[in-house]
């Protein structure tokens, strides 16, 4: 992707904590990402894979001092977040970067109305008067599509079912416009009808409003019919990206590979095929203890000796293409 077209720009990101020994170890190993406006960005990998711990780290939400950024850049609209005092950072947040996390009832206050909440954050980052800043609360209420936000504006997390308090976070992480919008497993705790419908309002929203998306998930379903793009992360590192047609008809790192082959696929069942899924065996190595060479070549059933002295580094293999392995080629069709 073309630097100039990024909205949001990741250099080298690294984020490290201490282990009970006292020694620093990393959990995001040097990220790169380019995000346009307009475009999802899928983040996808297996549960302590560094997906969410990315996310906070965009946002300048490590907690301190168990963490810490160990180095890099992250580049918004021109600025550098790392840079940034915490009260200049807190200025963006909310305004120029928000995020929806996975679960809104602890993430929503509970003795505060949704209405309150939402106008809260319009007030933290815009200049207006309280009864502007209701009317606007109301206008996002009702565009995320709750009904009689009126009514709903009045009451309390609790009242509300698990889709309308997604609908309340997502409210308010458009108060004010933002130009990146990271929504982590955004749909984890919501049945599969409100599933797609906060989807596709992400994604109407996202094309109103011009915003570029981080799309966390584990899915690959939602992944195929959302997103633009796909990046996968092993052991708190990028060890694919490409457009998502291409992700899916070739998969080229075996880690995806795996991930493809655990999914169900119903077009199976109807042609009268076995459904039988195919397990990844162990499970995503312990960061603080990692040795040397390919974090997944323990569970892949390619791995070779040249696999093991190294990690292999990440290639750019044309057309959007990077993949962190030795036998990349392989999987090319």
């Amino acid at each position: 992707m073309n630097e100039t077209s990024s909205v949001l720009s990741i250099r080298k990101l690294r984020t490290e904590f201490r282990s009970e020994a006292g020694h620093w170890f990393p959990v995001v190993r040097d990220i790169d990402l380019e995000l346009a406006a307009g475009e999802t960005l899928a983040v996808v990998g297996e549960s302590g894979c560094g997906k969410s711990m990315l996310a906070y780290s965009m946002m300048r939400l490590v907690p301190q001092p168990a963490g810490r950024i160990g180095g890099g850049q992250v580049w918004l609209a021109g600025q550098d977040l790392l840079s940034l005092s915490e009260r200049d950072m807190r200025a963006i947040r909310g305004r120029e970067m928000s995020m929806i996390f996975q679960e809104p009832m602890t993430s929503l206050n509970p003795l505060m109305t949704v209405g309150r909440q939402v106008v809260e954050s319009i007030v933290e980052h815009e200049r207006c008067r309280p009864a502007q800043a209701t009317r606007r609360a109301l206008e996002l209420l009702d565009l995320v599509g709750i009904p009689e936000p009126g009514k709903r504006y009045e009451q309390y997390p609790h009242h509300l079912s698990g889709g309308m308090r997604q609908r309340v976070m997502i409210a308010i992480a458009l108060a004010c416009k933002p130009k990146v919008l990271i929504a982590d497993e955004p749909t984890t705790a919501l049945d599969v009808t409100i599933q797609a419908q906060v989807l596709a309002l992400i994604d109407r929203l996202k094309r109103d409003l011009g915003m570029g998306v981080i799309l966390i998930t584990h899915d690959l379903g939602i992944v195929a019919e959302w997103s633009q793009r796909v990046m996968v992360m092993y052991a708190g590192r990028k060890v694919e990206e490409a457009d998502v047609e291409s992700f899916f008809v070739a998969p080229m790192h075996p880690y995806s590979r795996a991930l493809m082959e655990s999914v169900p696929q119903p077009e199976l069942a109807a042609a009268g095929q076995s459904l039988e899924l195919a397990e990844i065996p162990g499970a995503v190595p312990a960061l603080d203890k990692m040795g040397p060479g390919c974090a997944f070549a323990t569970r892949c059933s390619y791995a070779r000796d040249s696999c093991l002295p190294a990690e292999p580094a990440l290639r750019d293999l044309g057309a959007g293409r990077v993949v962190a392995c030795v036998r990349a080629e392989e999987f090319a069709s």
